[in-house]
């Protein structure tokens, strides 16, 4: 056995301790640490930025084109690089100082925004180019999203984790709940040109954070890429607890897609809507997500993971089915809130499991090795359901990702059953 194999069995570490003495444990006692504030605000509106970008690219892909599945792609073009790169974004994570990482990663990204704006202000962008920019953006935020998430350990002390991963989840919903109204306003002031350089500048504050913020130095035992990839995979897939939680995030992510990603041609075709109409969606998405997450831990004691994740399958299946029907503004608004309250329920709680289970040493891994799983199933979903759009009509491909939804929840439930509460959690000596 390695070195960093009897790591990975040893205790858990945090490089945070004793930063407060004595913290509240209420869901926003995170923002005691200045340093985790300060992030959290910066990243905030870089989220914020990151939406405007991602209204834009979706809805100028449906004035390129009239195909369901470039559209769809849109959304798959921002996961397919957390699914191809991000085991080894984790694995760098874990091999360099995070604060680095992330710094490369935002200035990469500012740097395509940046183009993406010029290009698209000339009048130069096909559908093909405009999803070789998103992939490129993607391919940033796969290298930062490990490096980022694992970071939070190095922000708050072990028992603030889940507060401070909520807390993140609810900037990242804000940012979805003011993004698209503002997106959909500013296109149809102006046009997307104008929304990819806002978001652009918006990478500009978060980068002065990360130079700012001097972490204290945590032990890195560096290997080659491959042999740590190597190492976190086995852990992954050899610990139970963790495999199940895998095999579920990869299964919900295929259907959920479907709503993320046939969003854009459900308001311009099946509603005739605007891009006013499409960013009020994505809107009340985002608030039905910031109203769930204050209140995700409560609900996770009371119901169990199993039963946490069984109500966000049965809101989306009800979602799935108003969508689908719906063919005015008015009557999908209900179903955007709803959706938005299971995707948080869902998306968090997985979060929070693979968290809480992953030894310290290879957090990085274990995240990115979560994230190409959950975002590969939503790229494949994405790529899947648009065809099914293209094949039949947007309403059948809905219709057949509550029908997955539902036999693959069922189905998992027994073969690979959620972890129980405590089940596999790593705890400090």
């Amino acid at each position: 056995m390695s070195k960093e194999e009897d790591i990975v069995e040893g205790a858990v570490h945090t490089a945070t301790t004793g930063l407060v003495p004595q913290p509240v444990h209420g869901t926003f006692s995170p923002f005691r640490y200045p340093v985790f504030r300060a992030i959290w605000i910066a990243n905030l509106f870089s989220n914020v930025g990151s939406t405007l970008q991602g209204v834009g690219a979706a809805w100028l892909m449906t004035e390129l084109t009239p195909s369901h599945q470039l559209v769809a792609l849109v959304q798959a073009s921002a996961t397919v690089p957390i699914m191809l790169f991000g085991v080894f974004a984790g694995a760098i994570a874990d091999n360099y100082d995070r604060r680095l990482v992330m710094l490369a990663a935002q200035g990469g990204m500012l740097t395509v925004s940046a183009a993406l704006a010029v290009m698209s202000w000339l009048g130069w962008l096909t559908p093909f180019l405009l999803l070789a920019f998103t992939l490129s953006v993607g391919t940033g935020t796969a290298l930062n999203s490990p490096a980022w998430q694992a970071s939070v350990r190095q922000q708050v002390p072990h028992d603030q984790l889940p507060q401070a991963i909520a807390l993140n989840s609810i900037s990242f919903n804000i940012a979805r709940s003011i993004g698209p109204a503002v997106g959909g306003l500013l296109i149809s002031l102006w046009n997307v040109s104008f929304a990819f350089a806002i978001n652009a500048i918006s990478y500009i504050g978060l980068i002065g954070v990360l130079l700012w913020w001097r972490p204290e130095p945590r032990r890195i035992d560096r290997r080659p890429i491959l042999p740590a990839v190597g190492i976190g995979i086995r852990y992954c897939f050899g610990n139970g607890p963790l495999r199940r939680l895998l095999i579920r995030g990869f299964a919900l992510g295929f259907s959920l897609a479907a709503y993320q990603g046939l969003l854009p041609a459900v308001v311009n075709d099946s509603m005739h809507g605007t891009e006013i109409d499409f960013g009020m969606m994505l809107g009340l998405f985002g608030i039905g997500s910031i109203a769930t997450a204050p209140f995700i831990g409560r609900i996770r004691h009371a119901m169990g993971l199993e039963g946490i994740l069984a109500l966000g399958a049965a809101m989306f299946i009800f979602a799935f089915s108003v969508v689908a029907i719906a063919h005015d503004l008015l009557h999908a608004l209900p179903a955007a809130f709803v959706a938005g309250s299971a995707w948080v329920l869902i998306l968090t709680t997985l979060n929070t499991a693979v968290q809480l289970r992953s030894p310290d040493e290879i957090l990085g891994r274990c995240l990115s090795i979560y994230q190409a799983v959950t975002f590969g199933g939503m790229a494949l979903g994405s790529w899947t359901w648009g065809a099914l759009a293209d094949w039949k009509d947007l309403p059948f491909a809905l219709h057949a990702a509550s029908v997955f939804l539902i036999v693959s929840f069922a189905v998992l439930r027994f073969l690979a059953p959620l972890p129980r509460l405590g089940e596999g959690v790593l705890r400090q000596k």
